[in-house]
């Protein structure tokens, strides 16, 4: 590469890369450029300084020793050096830049170490606009075409946001303040509550953080602390605190810091979480590191308000149907009108009953429950939902394998019974929908190895028999199915 197209660094299609730290600008931002198209990412360019801050720090009368004779500089002359060795032992060393000629520059870097940069893509329109949000029921008519039944946690969720971004655009009117509508959702692994959330942010296009509840830790002790939820939001909107500030925060798992009962140690990862959180909830400005997840000195920091942060909370609650079990079964268990202790055993959507009793009994502090005054669980699947999920949203399972065999001239075709036959295998798993894709893969291994190996094929009927092992799918050549067709 000539010096010519080099320093024409706006026509080249490699990024520039810090001559110190090797990192490319897509890493490190913006970069410095001196001489010699030598570029010097910020925090190198810091770190630099620093060390120069720490060398004028030493004593005048320090003596350096033999290790740091003094360097002549170029047109000395030998009386000069004559007067100045009485004076060495008092004199720091003296400092003698690089030649930035020797330094080499992006030439220095070999070819196969560039990196290209990313291509800008044309941005999709989204569906909604959360200065104009609108109504609830057509919040709830888009999330249909993506989610499969949950239709009160959907309910719930449509009402939530409409109430929060008309929160967001009319602050303050009439001297009223509007709380936020924070909320927590319940439900069996599996049910979609993560789903529905990154769903939800894809449609009103605003940032989205997703973080796990398990690796937080009071201060960040071992994982992280708790105000790296925040910069991971900031992170999503490409450092734009404005856009960041009107995000949406999904911390999962939250049933894992839960108040730990029978100990008496210190528990940094339960109750002390919650207590940590209590503040982002409500809203208040925290100090959040730029581009990376903990607080140090080489890092930027910015401050956001959370207050106009939407925060949902999600977790399994394994244990919690016992938990509502004991609430409900508090009547007598003996004498004619007796309620039974078993009444419950068989109820599948028992959570639909949680109040805000059964979480603190769970082992919620009050405060952080307070804090999230929006309250549902989620139904469980059934085997009819999951055959709905196989073919009904715009992104099926069904529809990515049809697509896929598509894409080598082959149809692909699932009978009834072989669709509820997939639900059914889901079921015994007892993972929720995350089995349909562990189940289909399991015998669509066969027929995507062969297919590709015979042209002649044209459409692949996946049947109920095939799945059971007790015969195969039937294959359809493509002379035949001309022959059909023209019939």
């Amino acid at each position: 590469m000539s010096d010519k197209n080099v320093d024409n660094r706006e026509e080249t299609e490699y990024e520039d890369v810090c001559y110190i730290c090797r990192r490319p600008e897509s890493k490190t931002g913006k970069m410095l450029h001196i001489p010699q198209n030598i570029s010097i990412c910020v925090d190198c360019m810091q770190r630099t300084f620093d060390q120069m801050d720490n060398m004028s720090m030493v004593p005048p009368n320090f003596d350096f020793g033999p290790a740091f004779a003094e360097i002549p500089q170029a047109g000395s002359k030998d009386e000069d050096k004559d007067s100045d060795d009485k004076d060495k032992k008092h004199k720091g060393p003296s400092i003698r830049f690089l030649n930035l000629a020797d330094m080499g520059g992006l030439s220095d870097i070999p070819q196969s170490q560039r990196v290209k940069k990313a291509k800008h893509k044309d941005k999709v329109k989204p569906v909604f606009d959360i200065s104009d949000i609108p109504a609830p029921h057509k919040i709830k008519e888009e999330l249909d075409k993506y989610v499969v039944g949950q239709e009160q946690a959907k309910k719930v969720m449509s009402v939530a946001v409409y109430n929060h971004y008309k929160r967001i655009a009319n602050p303050n009117k009439d001297g009223v303040e509007i709380e936020k509508s924070n909320m927590l959702m319940i439900g069996p692994t599996g049910c979609g509550k993560t789903y529905l959330v990154r769903t939800l942010a894809k449609l009103l296009d605003v940032p989205l953080a997703v973080t796990d509840a398990t690796s937080l830790t009071e201060a960040g002790y071992i994982g992280d602390d708790i105000e790296s939820v925040v910069s991971k939001l900031l992170a999503a909107a490409d450092n734009d605190i404005e856009k960041a500030e009107h995000g949406i925060i999904f911390v999962d798992e939250i049933d894992k810091i839960a108040k730990k009962k029978n100990t008496n140690q210190r528990d940094v990862s339960g109750e002390s979480v919650q207590q940590g959180m209590l503040k982002l909830l409500e809203g208040a400005e925290v100090e959040v590191p730029v581009g990376a997840s903990s607080k140090n000195a080489m890092v930027p920091m910015v401050t956001i308000d959370t207050t106009n942060i939407l925060f949902i909370c999600g977790g399994a609650f394994p244990e919690m149907e016992n938990v509502i079990k004991e609430r409900l079964n508090k009547s007598s268990s003996m004498g004619f009108m007796a309620d039974l202790k078993d009444k419950y055993d068989k109820d599948k959507n028992l959570l639909q009953k949680v109040t805000v009793e059964d979480v603190r009994n769970f082992g919620m502090i009050p405060e952080f429950i307070g804090r999230l005054p929006i309250l549902f669980a989620l139904e469980s699947l059934t085997e009819d939902m999951l055959v709905r999920i196989l073919q009904e949203p715009k992104n099926a399972i069904i529809k990515q394998y049809e697509e896929l065999l598509a894409l080598d001239g082959v149809k692909l075709t699932f009978t009834d019974e072989a669709l509820h036959e997939i639900a059914k295998k889901a079921m015994e798993k007892d993972v929720g929908a995350r089995a349909l894709r562990a189940v289909i893969e399991e015998f669509m291994l066969d027929i995507m190895y062969e297919t590709p190996k015979d042209d002649n094929i044209g459409e692949v009927v996946i049947t109920k028999e095939y799945l059971t092992h007790t015969g195969g799918p039937q294959i359809k050549m493509r002379e035949f199915l001309k022959a059909e067709s023209g019939q």
